[in-house]
């Protein structure tokens, strides 16, 4: 089987990928803690610091995810034009202007979805992203494909 589909990249389906990626990590999900226990520490001791330092670890790191997505919109040739996704028995192919990429599904780190998109993780830090809106029709092909060729725990994906 064999499933070809082309992405654009948007901003928003970029942000909603990188929210996905930074709040399910420790850090981020420290940091929401730490800033919510700062907000509840403001309602019962009521100085001021607590509210102030609470509502920038809360308001802070999505601002600065927001700004990063369009940052990377405007500056990442890639982006700027459609990339050509083909998913087969042996991985994925990324192809954009003639230069095509493959990995290979033993490769992969992981796959994720988010409410927009399906992410498949090629390293820690790099990812194809897959909007929904995108594939379309394929979306469950998409899953089955991904879930047969990659371990059971490395998917996490709701369709």
């Amino acid at each position: 089987m064999e499933i070809e589909f082309d992405v654009t990249m948007k901003p928003g389906i970029l942000y909603d990928y990188m929210m996905h990626h930074t709040y399910s990590s420790f850090s981020g999900l420290l940091g929401t803690v730490a800033g919510a226990l700062l907000l509840v520490a403001f309602y019962s001791d009521r100085q001021i610091i607590f509210l102030i330092a609470g509502l920038i670890m809360l308001v802070y790191q999505p601002w600065s995810l927001f700004l990063r997505s369009r940052q990377q919109m405007i500056t990442n040739p890639a982006f700027k034009k459609p990339l050509h996704y083909k998913l087969d028995e042996e991985g994925i192919e990324v192809s954009q202007d003639g230069a095509v990429d493959s990995q290979k599904w033993e490769d992969m780190y992981k796959a994720v979805s988010t409410g927009s998109s399906i992410v498949v993780y090629t390293s820690r830090a790099n990812a194809c992203i897959f909007p929904k809106k995108d594939i379309g029709e394929n979306k469950y092909k998409v899953i089955e494909m991904i879930s047969t060729h990659m371990p059971a725990k490395k998917v996490k994906i709701r369709g």
